[in-house]
């Protein structure tokens, strides 16, 4: 029946939305032997064992604990087939510890950059990415991954990082044209050409009619994401392509920028999104082309 995930989701949301039903899913997913008993579950949470075992009841009705006997103890654990789906629901209901993860994010990139920027440049650059990315499922992972775009983009515009040319596309919500155009590049010039993408209002997630084109043409859209568009990301970039943004680039000297005239695939068709992918493809072969010929001819002038 259509729309039946979506009613289990919401009636399991509605079983874990009791804050002590969380806690002892909670307490199953990081007990060592993945299982607990009445007994050790009314202890961690300082309950009267009959009201544990009540919760259990109406999460074993709900599917999302099993009951099994060991003699004398009965041990419940998360049924098998739910564990990531608890896992997602349980992990949306507790409250990040967004300090620490900022912390550790700025103490892992501070040894990965160490001697190269300094650990003040790193924290400023992670917290700004964190607040630019407001709302974001999964803020903290990306974002350490946008951050390390962004740390990696200002080397490349210091010259501390190598000689591949680097193309940055923008469009408005960096999930739909930019995306096809830097999965597509990266599939036809692998490491020869460094490729980042960004939007200036970015949507928090790449549009699903996207990443199905990408995958009926063999070319994987990785863990791209949608990025804001920042100043040091045009800094870095050798050649900059827009896609419907305006005036939202600044404009730096010693890039060369292209405007690409291609319809929003916002609202469209599949038939419509595969045309303007491709249409976006027979653009990246030929920017792929014309980047190899820019740099034979710069490599034969400087011999």
């Amino acid at each position: 029946m259509d729309g039946a995930p979506e009613v289990d989701t919401l009636r399991s949301l509605k079983r874990i939305s009791d804050p002590t039903r969380a806690r002892i899913l909670r307490l199953l997913l990081e007990a060592p032997d993945g299982r607990g008993s009445v007994t050790r579950l009314a202890e961690r949470l300082e309950l009267r064992q009959p009201t544990v075992s009540h919760h259990l009841k109406l999460l074993r009705e709900e599917g999302l604990v099993v009951r099994a006997q060991d003699g004398r103890t009965a041990w419940y654990s998360i049924t098998p087939a739910e564990v990531d789906r608890v896992a997602e629901l349980v992990h949306e209901d507790q409250p990040s510890d967004d300090a620490a993860a900022l912390d550790r994010i700025v103490t892992d990139l501070a040894t990965r950059y160490r001697g190269i920027l300094a650990p003040e440049s790193i924290d400023q650059y992670v917290r700004d990415s964190f607040d630019r990315l407001d709302g974001r499922k999964n803020r903290a992972s990306l974002t350490s991954a946008f951050a390390v775009s962004r740390l990696d983009a200002v080397l490349r515009a210091r010259g501390e990082r190598s000689a591949e040319p680097e193309v940055l596309f923008v469009c408005v919500q960096n999930a739909g044209r930019s995306q096809l155009a830097s999965a597509i590049l990266r599939q036809l010039a692998g490491d020869r050409v460094i490729v980042r993408t960004a939007g200036s209002e970015p949507a928090d997630t790449v549009r699903s009619t996207i990443v199905t084109v990408l995958d009926e043409v063999g070319t994987p859209l990785g863990g791209e994401f949608p990025k804001p568009l920042t100043d040091e990301a045009v800094r870095a970039a050798d050649y900059v392509i827009t896609m419907g943004c305006g005036d939202a680039c600044p404009i730096y000297p010693g890039r060369e920028y292209l405007d690409w005239d291609i319809p929003d695939p916002v609202g469209q068709p599949i038939t419509a999104v595969r045309a303007i992918r491709d249409d976006i493809e027979g653009r990246v072969r030929d920017l792929l082309e014309h980047i190899v010929r820019e740099r034979l001819v710069n490599a034969t002038t400087t011999d």
